[in-house]
């Protein structure tokens, strides 16, 4: 068995497993330490970036795989990703690394744009009480420990300035 046939099958497993909502599978497939990061949000834990999948995939309405691309310890994959919310379709670029035959960071690459209103919609007004973080309003399931509302799998806080898109200067 060569190493990226390796590669593609923890990818693979992964992939495969988190839209169908297999949590304990797609956890498997994850290394300690582990690095998540997106536009919208970023985990340093594998369950914890797991622990939003529920709330996600009930918005999520289809995947189609465009691209697959395996190296000895990395891939990346291309695909459409379809939603039952104003956004659409949303086109996304997903890099893997690998370490020890286990996903050790995972990069999400889209354009977040559409998807602000609905991220604002759900984060608390900056000028609110101090302890934003904690919305407890109807409709939402924030978990404390994370800012993320675990209905939705979105940022309840401001979004991760270390991953959040950067206004081109030219």
């Amino acid at each position: 068995m060569t190493t990226d046939t390796r590669t593609r099958q923890v990818v693979r497993a992964y992939h495969d497993a988190r839209f169908r909502g297999d949590v304990p599978t797609a956890v498997a497939q994850l290394a300690r330490p582990f690095r998540f990061q997106s536009p919208l949000m970023s985990f340093d834990d594998p369950v914890e970036h797991l622990s939003t999948l529920p709330g996600f995939l009930q918005v999520v309405t289809g995947v189609d795989l465009i691209s697959e691309l395996y190296g000895e310890s990395e891939a990346t994959l291309v695909y459409d990703l379809h939603t039952a919310t104003p956004v659409g379709t949303q086109r996304t670029a997903e890099h893997f690394r690998l370490l020890d035959g286990r996903i050790s960071s995972i990069m999400l690459i889209f354009d977040a744009t559409p998807w602000q209103p609905m991220v604002s919609a759900m984060t608390p007004a900056a000028s609110s009480s101090p302890d934003t973080s904690l919305d407890t309003s109807p409709g939402t399931s924030p978990d404390a420990s994370s800012g993320t509302d675990t209905t939705t799998g979105f940022a309840t806080t401001a979004t991760d300035p270390a991953v959040a898109p950067t206004a081109d200067p030219a």
